[in-house]
């Protein structure tokens, strides 16, 4: 079916959104603030693509269950909780930190991109992982 091609798309949209974010952190370190606005805005669209396709998927699938016994469930679900939590908290973050530097305000927008940055990379990485676990490793328990 259709919708069982968007899990693995979302995962390569969250690793798509990884390297963007680190070549916007790189570039920013390199004081390359044209290169680093690009990968930013890029990491931001690929990053709504994915929240996009991440909800259609989960609405027409409804809940897929972690297939994994043993030691490996308590890992899947402290890497799963915290990453639930702070994709919640990236989305108002990461419009916050860009309204910023469109103003131009960039004191501020260094100050909340400090939080931001790290808090999206760990969203990011931990959605390829948790795919990874989730469809690759283990067998999912669908409904």
């Amino acid at each position: 079916m259709f919708y069982s091609a968007l899990s693995p798309l979302n995962a390569i949209l969250n690793g798509t959104a990884t390297i963007l974010l680190i070549a916007g952190f790189i570039f920013i370190k390199r004081r390359q603030v044209a290169a680093h606005r690009a990968c930013m805005i890029a990491a931001l669209i690929v990053s709504a693509i994915f929240l996009v396709s991440y909800l259609v998927y989960h609405y027409h699938v409804g809940e897929v269950r972690f297939g994994g016994t043993g030691w490996v469930r308590p890992v899947y679900f402290a890497i799963l909780i915290p990453h639930i939590m702070l994709a919640g908290v990236i989305v108002p973050l990461a419009l916050i930190t860009l309204y910023f530097a469109l103003k131009g305000r960039f004191a501020t927008h260094r100050k909340v991109a400090r939080w931001t940055w790290p808090l999206w990379i760990y969203v990011s990485i931990t959605g390829v992982i948790i795919y990874f676990m989730l469809y690759q490793l283990y067998t999912p328990i669908m409904p």
